[in-house]
């Protein structure tokens, strides 16, 4: 077996999930002042069928923290391949991912993206804070399918479809 040097700690963690392929969702919330504000994550789960619950993890000092640790509510997005753009704009300078018509108003008011492969709306009903992180667990309570994509996954710190670099 051919292996690169050991690595311990960050180093060995930063490695082994970037080598990771995951699916790329993006969460929308609301600040309390109503101001709009997602990011991308590649840690979306499922954790039940019954009830339905999903979850996420983040950064508590990310921009959108604030919002995600005093809402109710938050939108999950599934993205696809023809999604790419969307995934750039939700992935870059949070001042500026809601600038443009991808996006429209959903139920609780939420931030729903336009044309993406999946969408749900959940009440948070957890907050776990592990160090300066948290795993956010929320019951879904409805959503709506998009049209078919080819899924667009996160592998290697780049967008990619299955089998090429994008």
């Amino acid at each position: 077996m051919t292996t690169t040097a050991d690595a311990t700690g960050f180093d060995a963690f930063a490695q082994a999930f970037r080598r990771h392929a995951a699916g790329v969702a993006v969460i929308t919330a609301r600040t309390a002042a109503g101001a709009p504000v997602g990011f991308t994550a590649t840690s979306l789960a499922s954790l039940a069928a019954a009830p339905p619950l999903a979850t996420f993890n983040m950064a508590r000092t990310a921009s959108s923290w604030p919002a995600i640790a005093e809402t109710d509510h938050v939108a999950i997005h599934m993205l696809g391949l023809d999604d790419f753009a969307v995934a750039q704009i939700m992935a870059g300078d949070h001042d500026r991912r809601f600038v443009g018509d991808h996006w429209e108003p959903g139920p609780h008011g939420l931030p729903i993206l336009k044309g993406v492969t999946a969408w749900m709306v959940g009440r948070i009903v957890a907050r776990t804070h592990v160090a300066e992180n948290a795993m956010v667990a929320v019951q879904i309570e409805e959503g709506a399918l998009g049209e078919p994509d080819e899924p667009l996954l996160y592998h290697e710190r780049r967008y990619r479809a299955l089998g090429a670099e994008l």
